[in-house]
């Protein structure tokens, strides 16, 4: 039986069949139930719920009555008197589960509010998305009946006084539904090994037992996990244990530079597809096969507002202004990056989440991630997005043939005025100065801020070319490793510092 044909709970099913209208009622039914849901907590006494309720035009007193938090004003605000055991605070009830989350830049854990009303609209926005599969062209529908093998978090979560923490895929896993436990690998025991390598080794014992149909992680974990399996039985490639595996899920990160490294490992093509799964709920998923972007989810749990990513709405630290520009869904445009705020079942209310996106479909609601509003390098005004490294590094492999699965940069000064330093992961045999120059001179195609301040303030490009190891074994020096850690695009502050101080450590050891 494929996992598609599943008979879901009526309740889900209903929500399946929601009728479509257009994305500015669906956003305002969506805000009209948040706000009916939690006008008795203490955010929605002090915010004035009711009367945004009653407002003709709630969607824009919503923003004239309600601050914009991140997580450290919300945290002081509201959500640590939740982690004390306080219920009805910014949503019904006492908050049971926290998703821990450091994002890719941060160095303490974040405690993210998970609700039950969350995980179902979370559970609805992944049946969607599987249900989507059936329009794909030339659908293997025998793998789709296979196995899911999840490279996710911990489900043993830390229990605390009155509540559970721990990776929200691990909290998802652990409260999966019951006609997916068939599916699932690697299994209730595995999943619980909070040792990342033990869970890693424990996979690849298991591997010969399974027939995998799905693989589900963030790239670089899960290239690593089939590099290991091929090793250790000598294949040629990962379909020779598993020949059903047919799709790939991934989230979290550009999947474009480690292509070239997946496709070496598979013997045939594998379909891929996007997911983009937050903490702080599920925002958007690929649902048709040659998409431009992802389908932003506007008709169930999470209601957005778009502030555009420039100048007037945030510093050059990439910290938001007190009152930011904000745009709701009908009123974006194609082309322009926007930082994401939130407002959701689990009581983050005009939450920025820290990302940036751009609309590359506007009539279909698709959206690409383009970076994080702290993960961009604007120096001297050059305004490099994540979005801009991770093409033209696609673009330098693919000129010079060369596999980079991990980069990272940073600003420095350099000569009175300014320098960039890229460190490469790549196991391959390459030029370094080869491959900085073509990373410079893509960029310079790609943004014309980089190439003018090239000639400018930002004097030169240095370029270290280092094995991927190294940078999984600094995610280990700092305790990210696993599923959902990935390796920050943009270094700055204490995390290159720290980096710098690795680097110059695994020198004097290498000597």
């Amino acid at each position: 039986m494929s996992i598609i044909d599943i008979k879901v709970p009526a309740s889900i099913a209903r929500a399946l069949r929601l009728p479509e209208n257009n994305p500015r009622r669906q956003q305002l039914r969506v805000l009209k139930k948040l706000l009916r849901k939690a006008r008795f907590t203490e955010f929605g006494q002090r915010f004035r719920f009711d009367e945004i309720l009653m407002n003709r035009h709630p969607g824009k007193k919503f923003q004239e009555l309600v601050p914009c938090y991140n997580y450290n004003s919300i945290y002081a605000d509201w959500w640590h008197s939740t982690l004390e055991g306080k219920a009805d605070v910014c949503w019904p009830g006492k908050i049971k589960y926290y998703a821990l989350s450091s994002g890719t830049s941060e160095a303490a854990s974040k405690y993210i509010p998970v609700t039950n009303e969350m995980l179902r609209g979370n559970k609805i926005v992944m049946i969607k998305q599987l249900l989507s599969l059936r329009t794909y062209e030339d659908l293997p529908y025998s793998s789709v009946g296979k196995g899911w093998l999840t490279l996710s978090g911990s489900t043993d979560l830390q229990k605390n006084s009155g509540y559970y923490a721990g990776d929200l895929s691990g909290i998802t896993v652990k409260k999966s539904p019951f006609w997916f436990q068939p599916f699932y690998k690697p299994g209730k025991k595995i999943a619980r090994q909070k040792d990342w390598n033990k869970k890693l080794k424990e996979i690849v014992d298991k591997a010969p037992e399974w027939d995998i149909g799905f693989v589900v992680g963030v790239p670089a974990w899960v290239q690593m996990c089939l590099e290991m399996i091929i090793q250790r039985y000598q294949l040629t490639t990962i379909h020779d244990i598993w020949p059903n595996l047919a799709f790939f899920v991934h989230g979290g990160v550009s999947f474009e530079p480690y292509r070239q490294g997946f496709e070496k490992l598979v013997a045939k093509p594998l379909i891929y597809i996007e997911t983009y799964l937050a903490s702080e709920g599920f925002i958007a998923y690929q649902d048709r096969q040659y998409a431009k972007g992802m389908k932003l989810v506007i008709s169930e749990h999470i209601f957005h507002e778009f502030v555009p990513f420039n100048e007037k709405n945030f510093d050059a630290n990439g910290d938001m202004v007190t009152n930011p520009e904000t745009l709701m869904i009908h009123e974006v445009e194609e082309g322009i990056d926007y930082a994401l705020l939130i407002s959701t079942s689990a009581g983050a209310w005009r939450y920025l989440i820290g990302d940036t996106i751009r609309f590359v479909d506007r009539e279909r609601n698709e959206i690409i991630i383009t970076g994080r509003t702290k993960q961009y390098l604007s120096l001297v005004g050059e305004h490099l997005s994540i979005d801009n490294m991770n093409k033209a590094v696609q673009l330098a492999g693919e000129s010079l043939n060369v596999c980079i699965p991990e980069f990272t940069v940073a600003g420095i000064p350099y000569e009175n005025f300014f320098a960039h330093h890229w460190y490469v992961a790549c196991n391959d045999d390459v030029d370094k100065e080869a491959l900085r120059k073509a990373i410079d001179d893509r960029l310079k195609e790609l943004n014309d801020d980089y190439a003018v301040e090239r000639k400018s303030a930002l004097k030169e490009v240095f370029l270290t070319v280092l094995k991927e190891e190294t940078f999984m074994r600094f995610m280990a020096s700092k305790g990210k490793v696993g599923g959902q850690h990935k390796f920050p695009r943009v270094l700055k502050g204490k995390m290159l510092e720290d980096w710098q101080a690795f680097l110059a450590a695994e020198a004097r050891n290498a000597s």
